[in-house]
């Protein structure tokens, strides 16, 4: 037997849809309260150096939380090359837009104290909050015209054709999306902020993760009513074999209300995956308020799992509808690299994640603590 058919192709398919599924949460948790605390800036810290107590808290460590969107990347590149195509070519102004604020974050962050004048690091300060706030909305906004569907087509040459527009992505359900995404990254933020500062930022930061937490709760709730009674889901209407070649084009698909809620129907206990959506960012607002800032970090960041694993439960086995074309749509059984691949790519992942798990854990294990404003007055260590 071939080495690589000792795991069969569906099973690998469904491995690497999951293992996205974690690379993308893994992100979410980590870059994620980077991401809050940026947009958060300007309103827990007054003075500059509670503005550098805040930047400090993540100053060391955002550059390592960006490896899980690399491999991300990397993994949609290799596993799931039509996905690849369609997304980075579709959200390409989209992407544009989150890589130009990447590119300036570490320039902010290197260049804001080269200079004492008030003015200078207000100014870089300005680019830490957009570098925030601008990914924040826009990831989520992604994740929303997903769920409805992007309008893209497939010729008989397997050729990808994008049809939508830049602004067409900010329709009402992607920007609802984007609210979600932006306040449960801030409520990630506030956690962190809570658990590395203390005094008065500390005080800001919880006040408003709170309300962070509790707009989380209500703006998913009301995401999940919007997408079960105004937004179509998709559903395959033919024969698709879990372990055929990868050609979008040999099935057929139509659009049906409620089409995104058929898995939890059929699988009760899906229902546990938006239950830990809800419930995470509640729990976290109330560690918030009892000034529990480690449970409310690891509260939040169950939360954001689960908020980002419903995406997942209920649109399986759909990884981009179309909706121009709904027979195109690309899903876990058509869209993937050839068995091989998948299977090289798997030894891999089992022997490289182990490593950057192992490395994240130590990292944060050294740098854990506060971060001390009087220290950073005094010039000590290399602050930023």
């Amino acid at each position: 037997m071939i080495l690589h058919e000792l795991v069969s192709y569906e099973v690998l398919r469904v491995i690497w849809w999951a293992l996205m599924g974690v690379l993308l949460i893994g992100y979410a948790v980590t870059d994620g309260f980077d991401l809050g605390i940026g947009t958060l800036l300007p309103f827990v810290a007054r003075t500059d150096i509670e503005r550098r107590t805040v930047i400090n808290t993540i100053g060391p460590i955002w550059e390592g939380n960006q490896v899980w969107l690399i491999l991300g990347g990397g993994a949609i590149f290799a596993a799931w090359p039509q996905l690849y195509a369609v997304s980075f070519s579709g959200f390409y102004l989209a992407m544009f837009a989150i890589l130009f604020a990447f590119i300036l974050r570490p320039v902010a962050f290197k260049f804001r104290s080269k200079r004492e004048d008030p003015a200078w690091r207000s100014r870089w300060d300005a680019v830490l909050f957009m570098a925030g706030l601008l990914p924040s909305i826009i990831f989520g906004v992604a994740v929303g015209n997903v769920l409805q569907g992007v309008p893209f087509h497939i010729g008989e040459d397997m050729q990808i054709f994008y049809e939508g527009t830049f602004l067409g992505l900010l329709n009402p359900f992607g920007l609802l999306c984007g609210l979600v995404s932006l306040a449960m990254l801030v409520m990630h933020g506030a956690a962190w902020l809570q658990l590395k500062t203390s005094g008065i930022v500390a005080e800001r930061a919880r006040r408003f993760g709170i309300v962070a937490a509790i707009l989380t709760v209500v703006l998913y709730a009301v995401a999940g009513v919007v997408l079960a009674h105004l937004v179509n889901g998709y559903v395959i209407t033919s024969n698709l074999p879990t372990d055929g070649v990868s050609n979008p084009l040999l099935k057929t698909v139509s659009t049906q209300a409620d089409a995104w809620f058929a898995n939890y129907a059929a699988h009760p206990l899906l229902w546990a995956v938006p239950a830990v959506g809800l419930a995470g960012p509640l729990l976290a607002a109330l560690c918030l308020a009892g000034r529990r800032p480690l449970a409310a970090l690891l509260t939040g960041g169950l939360g954001i799992a689960g908020i980002i694993g419903s995406v997942g439960a209920s649109m399986f086995p759909f990884i981009l509808p179309s909706s121009s074309m709904p027979a195109a749509s690309l899903t876990v059984w058509d869209s993937s690299s050839s068995h091989l691949t998948l299977f090289i790519m798997l030894i891999s992942a089992a022997i490289f994640m182990p490593i950057i798990l192992t490395y994240t854990s130590w990292v944060f294990t050294v740098l854990r603590g506060k971060v001390d404003a009087d220290d950073i007055r005094k010039g000590k260590g290399h602050a930023y």
